[in-house]
């Protein structure tokens, strides 16, 4: 497959961002151009060369005068996390989706060899040597480095399909760190540049200014407004409970008398900021797409390609059942995920697929919990995955 190869299949009538992502995957993975962590699928991916195309930052006129850089923890940007602690620069790096806040500052001990540098710049770094920053700490970032799936010339990019970095700038536009002028870098392998039809962009995506690839530096000269604060909109409790610092982003801008009205607001309060309400509703983790006029649906209604897990233990994590799922080889192509309903839908190309992975399946424990695995049809209308299938229309599942 050439690069022409993978525009060609873009533009066809209703592709997705999924498609594209699948597509880079596939590719990177077929050309045996991805690098440690492999599979690539469902990462940022990490490719051979990444180092290479992180040295191009420095021809870069911002990099020099740059005094605070937000690096994404993503391994193929590992290179640039380096080169900004190299040069003494400010390094923050986001908290792991978000959990404890939003930035850590890489902070190495005094007369760091070039060795304890490289450790300072790898995800076990980025947790051995950093201290959380506060909301109120005064942080003004001159240059932000994301990492992408794919990107276009145009500098429109794609993610992984969870929407963090999305979140993370609109997070910072919002606390006033950056501005519509700070300069947005992403590195990716040559074979993720492609065509990227606009109709898939949305509001809250963050579109990129250069683009640094192992043989190339991409000025993208992107007019696109960035987003300039949180959509509000787009939020829901489920998001709140997850992301602390959120919470009080929310309850600032609400006090600034910012609207900060959140999906089904009315229903249910948030906690921690009395005097406003959240939704609770399902996510497309973290932005989530228009709900359809009405959700109530029969089991007969549910996909055919879709597997309902059933009594998960309270306190099991999303990463917990994709490990399990990998190992039973049974990796769906999204997953919808229901947490506090103990139970998770898994969707797959088509029936056949769904059934050999009910097949696998069987006789799957989390902790001390046999988990229930059927096809999602055969749950009466009145069981979870009823409820659960209709929150999100098909072509916004979230992917694992």
């Amino acid at each position: 497959m050439s690069r022409t190869d993978i525009v060609a299949i873009e533009y066809r009538a209703g592709v997705s961002k999924q498609d594209i992502r699948e597509q880079i995957w596939d590719y990177m993975e077929a050309q045996n151009l991805a690098d440690f962590p492999r599979p690539v699928h469902h990462r940022i991916p990490n490719f051979k060369g990444s180092y290479l195309a992180c040295q191009n930052i420095k021809d870069l006129e911002v990099f020099p005068r740059t005094q605070e850089v937000k690096v994404d923890p993503d391994k193929p940007l590992e290179g640039v996390r380096l080169l900004a602690l190299q040069s003494k620069k400010t390094l923050l790096v986001p908290t792991p989706r978000l959990r404890t806040g939003l930035f850590n500052r890489i902070t190495p001990p005094p007369g760091a060899t070039k060795d304890i540098l490289r450790k300072c710049a790898t995800s076990q770094g980025v947790r051995n040597y950093s201290v959380p920053v506060g909301l109120d700490a005064r942080v003004l970032v001159d240059l932000v480095v994301v990492g992408s799936v794919a990107v276009s010339e145009k500098g429109w990019r794609i993610g992984k399909g969870e929407g963090y970095a999305d979140l993370e700038y609109a997070m910072m536009a919002s606390m006033g760190a950056v501005s519509q002028g700070t300069p947005v870098v992403t590195i990716v392998h040559d074979c993720q540049v492609v065509d990227i039809p606009e109709s898939l962009l949305e509001d809250h995506d963050l579109t990129v200014d250069y683009i640094l690839t192992p043989t190339r530096v991409i000025a993208t000269g992107c007019e696109r407004p960035k987003p300039t604060g949180i959509m509000w909109s787009k939020i829901n409790r489920e998001m709140m409970e997850k992301i602390p610092v959120l919470r009080s982003l929310h309850c600032r801008e609400k006090q600034a008398g910012k609207c900060v009205t959140l999906q089904d607001e009315h229903q249910h309060p948030v906690e921690g900021c009395s005097q406003h309400t959240a939704p609770r509703s399902a996510v497309r983790r973290p932005w989530d797409p228009p709900e359809p006029e009405s959700w109530s649906m029969q089991a007969q209604d549910v996909p055919s390609n879709t597997v309902y897990v059933g009594n998960l233990p309270p306190a099991t994590r999303v990463s917990e059942l994709k490990r399990a799922l990998r190992e039973r080889g049974a990796t769906p192509l999204r997953l919808t995920w229901r947490g506090p309903q103990n139970g998770a839908c898994l969707h797959y190309q088509d029936l056949d697929s769904a059934q050999r992975a009910v097949s696998c399946l069987q006789g799957l424990h989390l902790g001390a919990n046999a988990l229930r695995v059927v096809l999602a049809r055969q749950q009466r209308a009145s069981d979870p995955v009823s409820s659960l299938a209709g929150k999100l229309h098909p072509d916004h599942y979230p992917t694992i």
